[in-house]
């Protein structure tokens, strides 16, 4: 088959294959046929680029640089609407409609209002074309290869009736699910946690690397149909052609005949909203008839035919009884609160965080005293203060333990770190549990089949110590064992075991994580502070496991972005010879320690000798092919600011912190144009 061919008849498979997942919740084929067949397309289009299809899936994967965001002029104005706290608001805002429509019939399409980031995208002929930002209601930043990473956002609508050019409107946001796995990933390296998913969710969007945006899995609801020529008489008739024609519209909108009842969906969702996969402060309000919205029209600021109402901010107390530590995978104790149920947000809360030794002084608290508690983010509970007012005698100091609570190790506390640690890393259970769970993940090894207690009945039968182990598995080994487990939460038993069909599936999975990228290997060892994305730049620099592993502290800490203390994290653990043995058993195994990058192809010597680093961003390089421009022409890229470096290269939105160092040691500052002019001496 011609390239051109099996290019659109991949497109048009795999498109179809998203849809269905995405829109019908339907999985017909499994993950790995999928992945074999986005890779098939990801190499004809590298081969044949003039064939590449403007709806491609591909572009769900990112790889897009943008050096900078282009200005988008919204043709139609992305207005702010006017909100409340009161129900006697709303009763007014009723009145005025009914006045401004001259007591006409009319009736209210209720929406809740997500806390996200407002998006807008453009189609031509079915094709998206363009996504924005709101920018300032009048112009935004055109972000449209980091939108084009939402799975749930059709590449091109296949519908008819469709306008020829026309535009929806809707949140883009971070699900709870994700900003919670990210915040477990970076705190499992020890990165300072997101704070809340709204803000990650408007960081993420404006990421110039559009590869970055698409690891993070954000997500679209669309609220808003906008065309040069009306086809719809209402908002309502808009929500349901934007759902049939495949766009992500939320099924919680309501249509309300009078004002009693847009209070009852108020009431409704003042609980109901919490068991959403996003955060939601409130409701919105709008004229269902697009001709009387026309009729009520516009402030200067926002339209008369809308309002929003927002829930109030939620929050409980209750008592401190006590506190159990639990031990992360990388050896972190932290204290988790155990109180008296209190309804907080929608749901019960028996157990809250205390972070660590430094928040719990923060606080003050005690043991028995009463405290409040919030849910952060909507998402996870944590105590944020204590009621002095309700401390009594049986208010008790909260003494950290000294030793491990699962293993009996005494604890340590590095310099300028918050949390203790338990340094038993290889004999502690949950250490250990937890270091079999992060090799698994699918950032790592990707072995899912091996979810679901069962990482834990092999360990209890002594079938594995480390996760080389899990390579020399058989079928014998594994069929038939089984084991009850015990929830603590609910009281409920579950019991794991290991059928024919369980086995095949792990085995398989086991072998086919063998062909997992070697920046995937480096993550899955799960050394002490590498995330994956620090892995990447540490594989593409060294390009095989043997030069990564003999390379001495000097060399790692001047790979960028890796600094003195991932250095020396990465040299301890190689310096261990149970950690050499380990990577030999995987080498012996089959998995990939060797990475597919290309060697830096050398241009000139005009920099040689020379060091560099850089902040912010630039016209006519990503920051990836700065560094490689460098490297091509002799120099050096070092990860930090220190008398060592030759040369700090500013672009826009340079660091402040790093342009007052240099400044301070004196470290000569170019910018982007004078680099390229040192290139061409």
């Amino acid at each position: 088959m011609i390239p051109e061919q099996r290019i659109a008849d991949l497109t048009r498979q795999l498109n179809w294959y998203n849809h269905q997942y995405y829109q019908n919740s339907v999985s017909e084929v499994d993950d790995f046929t999928f992945d074999q067949l986005l890779q098939e397309l990801t190499a004809l289009e590298k081969e044949y680029p003039q064939h590449v299809r403007p709806d491609s899936p591909t572009a769900r994967v990112g790889g897009t640089i943008s050096k900078e965001f282009a200005t988008v002029y919204h043709r139609f104005p992305m207005l702010s609407l006017g909100n409340t706290y009161s129900e006697e608001d709303l009763v007014e805002f009723d009145n005025r409609v009914r006045k401004g429509l001259r007591d006409e019939p009319y009736e209210y399409i209720c929406e809740l209002k997500f806390d996200g980031v407002a998006l807008s995208m453009t189609y031509e002929n079915g094709v998206l074309v363009q996504g924005a930002t709101r920018g300032d209601g009048v112009r935004g930043d055109d972000i449209t290869n980091n939108i084009r990473t939402i799975r749930t956002m059709p590449l091109r609508i296949h519908a008819p009736g469709i306008p020829p050019l026309f535009e929806v409107r809707g949140e883009g946001f971070l699900p709870l699910a994700e900003f919670d796995r990210i915040n477990r990933e970076r705190d499992d390296i020890g990165e300072p946690l997101l704070a809340n998913p709204r803000n990650a969710a408007s960081g993420t969007f404006k990421q110039q690397n559009s590869a970055a945006v698409a690891q993070r899995r954000l997500d679209c609801y669309l609220y808003s149909f906008l065309a040069e020529e009306t086809i719809f008489k209402t908002h309502e008739e808009s929500l349901v052609a934007m759902k049939d024609w495949g766009f992500n519209v939320s099924p919680t909108w309501r249509k309300c005949a009078t004002i009693r009842e847009v209070m009852a969906y108020i009431n409704e969702w003042d609980t109901k909203r919490f068991d959403l996969p996003l955060g939601t402060d409130g409701i919105v309000l709008k004229v269902n008839r697009y001709d009387q919205q026309q009729e009520l029209g516009f402030t200067a600021k926002s339209p008369r035919w809308a309002i929003a109402f927002k829930y109030k901010a939620l929050g409980a107390s209750t008592t401190l009884n006590d506190i159990q530590y639990q031990v992360g995978r990388t050896g972190a104790v932290t204290p988790v609160a155990m109180l008296t149920p209190v309804l907080l947000a929608g749901t019960i809360v028996k157990r809250a965080s205390l972070h660590n030794a430094n928040e719990i002084e923060r606080l003050g608290v005690m043991m028995h005293d009463t405290v409040f508690v919030e849910k952060g983010g909507e998402i996870i509970p944590k105590i944020t203060g204590v009621d002095l007012t309700k401390r009594t005698d049986t208010s008790q100091p909260i003494v950290y333990p000294t030793h491990c609570p699962a293993c009996g190790t005494a604890l340590i506390r590095r310099e300028k770190e918050a949390h203790f640690y338990c340094p038993n890393e290889k004999g502690c259970p949950p250490q250990r549990q937890a270091r079999f769970e992060h090799f698994i993940q699918r950032r790592a090894m990707n072995i899912e089949s091996l979810g679901e207690g069962k990482i834990e009945l092999l360990i209890d039968r002594g079938l594995v110590q480390t996760p080389a182990d899990l390579y020399d598995l058989t079928a014998d080994q594994l069929l038939g064992i089984e084991k009850v487990f015990l929830d603590e939460e609910t009281g409920k038993k579950r019991v794991v075991s290991f059928r024919e069909k369980t086995v095949e599936n792990i085995l398989t999975a086991i072998d086919r994580s063998k062909g997992q990228p070697f920046a995937n290997v480096l993550f899955a060892l799960g050394i002490r502070y590498v995330g994956s994305t620090t892995a990447e730049r540490v594989v593409d620099y060294f390009g095989s496991m043997d030069a990564l592993m003999n390379a001495p502290y000097e060399t790692l800490a001047n790979v960028p972005d890796v600094g003195p203390r991932i250095a020396r994290s990465l040299a301890d653990w190689f310096a261990d010879s149970e950690n050499r043995v380990y990577v030999d058993r995987l080498r012996a195994a089959g998995v990939q320690l060797v990475s597919d990058r290309k060697e830096v192809v050398r241009e000139g010597d005009a920099l040689a000798d020379k060091t560099f680093l850089y902040s912010g961003t630039f016209a006519h390089f990503s920051r990836e092919e700065l560094e490689a421009k460098i490297a091509a022409h002799g120099g050096r890229v070092l990860s930090g600011i220190s008398k060592k470096l030759n040369y700090l290269i500013v672009g826009e939105n340079a660091g402040p912190s790093k342009v007052a160092k240099a400044e301070k040691l004196n470290v000569p500052m170019i910018s982007e144009d004078e680099f390229m002019a040192m290139l061409s001496e």
